[in-house]
């Protein structure tokens, strides 16, 4: 008798002829997630087996809730084809438990096996009233136990632990977040993780607002979303050269949005060093004067690749909830500048238009973003440290 743990997916479970390749790098995300332990991973028939060294249940279980494309998880014990073993097992594992009532849930993926999945409920259900005097509940018990009869094994577990679902990450390739340290940003990067895109982190800061120590704020951000996609990567870019020329050149109504398509040019260059496929920012419309439907236009115009925006139909507090559940609001609301709201006028421009930008842009030198793309610094993060 073997204590493992049961992984199951979801979405995954109804892909077409490339199953097996979105199966493989969630058992590879899963050995990364718990190589601290020493894992072994396999597959069974639909499900995912892990079996570790040392059973260290409160961490293993608070890294497998945060791995995209987990849809739950069990602590299990794993036994053979035998009735009596089975049987034995139950018994074993509900006697160290304090209950009154329970329900048997059996599923048989091997056909072959003697007993159906209603006979095996059965014949545990009448074993637990016996031997332990329990009383079987079918519509709200105290405690469940789970019975999977499988190919060359059976697995029993008590408790189903809800992972985050979607697809693990790697499977749709890389992707650029804008990540600015607020509320919205690392909630955009997390939605991205859970569709299976690995997120490439970009910050803008003006060194002139803010300290390199105060960068700490954001890079604990991208360490704690460092938790869901087990490794990422920060590239930090010194904004305040190119401010100073758009504001010396662009009246103050415009200037938002204008730094903006900057940082959608750097995007672009960033991007394509690191081979993405796409751009990511944390917008939801209407929220603030960039994000009206016009400068969001406006903004994305300059952009060479997709610009994906999860939270575009998000209000704040839907927002906020999904912080508070990733580990980034308390880190988010934290005091720290935004560049973008330098400089800039009381009553920005909420409907720009790319003709009359495009004017204004005219008067700032066309090498700015290649000064700012020389002095990106880059950071490498790992869940193991």
């Amino acid at each position: 008798m073997n204590s493992v743990i049961l992984v199951h997916y979801g979405e995954i479970g109804i892909k077409g002829k490339n199953r097996e390749q979105f199966e493989r790098r969630l058992m590879q995300n899963l050995a990364r997630a718990l190589k601290d332990f020493k894992p072994r991973v396999y597959r069974r028939y639909g499900r995912i087996v892990c079996e570790v060294k040392r059973m260290e249940v409160g961490a293993i279980t608070e890294r497998l809730k945060k791995l995209p494309g987990v849809e739950y998880f069990a602590l299990a014990k794993r036994t053979k084809l035998e009735v009596e073993e089975i049987e034995r097992t139950c018994l074993e594992m509900l006697k160290e438990k304090s209950f009154s009532t329970f329900k048997v849930e059996a599923k048989r993926s091997n056909k072959t096996f003697p007993l159906t999945s209603l006979e095996i409920n059965k014949r545990i259900g009448e074993l637990v009233v016996r031997e332990l005097g329990k009383k079987v509940d079918v519509r709200s018990p105290e405690l469940k136990v789970y019975v999977e009869i499988c190919e060359k094994e059976g697995f029993i577990y008590l408790e189903k632990i809800k992972g985050i679902g979607g697809l693990p990450v790697g499977v749709s390739g890389k992707v650029i977040c804008l990540l600015s340290g607020g509320i919205d940003s690392p909630v955009a990067a997390f939605l991205m993780m859970k569709r299976g895109c690995e997120v490439v982190f970009l910050h803008f800061y003006n060194s002139t607002l803010v300290s390199r120590a105060a960068l700490s704020k954001v890079e604990r951000i991208v360490k704690k979303l460092t938790e869901i996609q087990l490794s990422s990567r920060l590239h930090v870019v010194p904004f305040d050269e190119l401010q100073r020329e758009i504001i010396a050149n662009v009246p103050p109504e415009y200037r938002m949005v204008i730094y903006r398509r900057y940082m959608m040019r750097i995007a672009n260059s960033i991007a394509k060093r690191e081979r993405a496929k796409a751009i990511v920012t944390g917008d939801s419309v209407g929220q603030v004067a960039s994000q009206t439907l016009d400068n969001l236009a406006s903004i994305f115009a300059v952009a060479e690749f997709p610009v994906i925006t999860p939270l575009a139909g998000m209000n704040k507090m839907e927002t906020v909830e999904i912080a508070k559940l990733i580990g980034t609001y308390e880190l988010s609301i934290l005091p720290y500048p935004d560049c973008c709201s330098f400089m800039i006028a009381k009553h920005p421009a909420t409907k720009t238009k790319v003709e009359e930008l495009n004017k204004l842009e005219e008067n700032i030198s066309p090498k700015i973003v290649e000064k700012c793309l020389e002095k990106v610094q880059t950071k490498e993060f790992s869940i193991s440290e």
